[in-house]
């Protein structure tokens, strides 16, 4: 698949505060790709300069190969937007910035907007000041996926959203992704992540440091690996095997408690040798990956 969004050391400084530094990344078209990072790691950034919001000071940043700074009125048309915040004019009806913002796209399909509303459970007939944190999100996500865009740019989606509604919102992204539309979203809910991307990148203070397939993000982290004996067991059946990197006894002399990287073939054929009986190994989670990445440090950074 041809590739709809690309940055090329893509770097916005604010001064003394950190933006981002050098993010560099590709998404194919149909992809669902997370973006990953706590507040304040330079998400917002990065999605604020695709839309053009933002001027880059350095490097480039690209949607359907329209530069977003230069050409950001026809980046907009290929794109629904979904920013960390939605905000209107507060003395507006709900239904009237649908309207109006679907005039702006040059017409919409209604039956889908009612479709929309219906999903979230969203009452248009209030005044956007009347709107709790989580009615706006479900308003700002109608007005992101109302006209059906190739790419929807979605900050944070299920931020204030209850759990219903992002059960709903995970089926409305398996339902574009389905259809061929290319999604990236930005969270630090790590299920959310885990439940909806293909690939995701994890950045840190402003750097990206790592972007795979979360499945390989899992295969790479040191699974937990508890096997018990039937009479006292020893450490050194298995301390010099490729890929553990420690193993302990527990308080029972027949159990054995290891961390090992990598395939578990060797570790499962010791342990038959040995009469083993019971082998369980713990599925690593994304957020411990997410986790390591992070360590030893979890700094606040002054700007997202």
């Amino acid at each position: 698949m041809s590739t709809i969004i690309q940055t090329n050391r893509l770097t916005k400084s604010y001064g003394k505060s950190r933006g981002i530094i050098e993010v560099a990344f590709a998404i194919s078209e149909g992809e669902v790709f997370g973006y990953l990072g706590p507040n304040g790691a330079g998400k917002t950034t990065t999605m604020r300069v695709l839309m053009g919001l933002l001027r880059p000071s350095s490097g480039s940043a690209s949607i359907g190969g329209l530069d977003c700074w230069r050409q950001p009125t026809e980046v907009k048309k290929l794109v629904g937007y979904l920013p960390g915040e939605f905000n209107f004019d507060p003395g507006l009806r709900g239904a009237q910035i649908i309207e109006y913002l679907g005039h702006l796209r040059g017409g919409i399909d209604h039956a889908y907007v009612r479709s929309l509303i219906d999903r979230l459970g969203f009452d248009p007939s209030k005044r956007f000041r009347e709107y709790s944190r989580g009615n706006k999100q479900k308003l700002g996500l109608v007005q992101a996926f109302m006209h059906q865009p190739a790419v929807f740019i979605l900050d944070e989606p299920t931020s204030g959203l209850d759990p219903l509604n992002q059960q709903e919102f995970y089926k409305m992204v398996d339902e574009e992704h389905a259809e061929g539309r290319t999604i990236f979203l930005s969270s630090h809910i790590l299920p959310e992540v885990e439940h909806t991307c293909d690939r995701v990148a994890i950045i840190r203070e402003g750097r990206l440091v790592k972007i795979d397939h979360v499945s390989t993000l899992k295969d790479i982290h040191q699974h937990e690996v508890e096997i018990s004996f039937p009479g006292p067991a020893s450490i050194d059946w298995f301390k010099n095997v490729a890929g553990v990197a420690s193993v302990a006894e527990r308080a029972d002399e027949r159990i054995l408690q290891l961390n090992v990287q990598g395939a578990l073939t060797e570790i499962i054929r010791i342990a038959s040798d040995h009469q083993a009986t019971n082998f369980a190994t713990r599925e690593p989670s994304l957020e411990e990956i997410f986790l390591r990445f992070y360590e030893p440090e979890l700094s606040p950074i002054a700007r997202a």
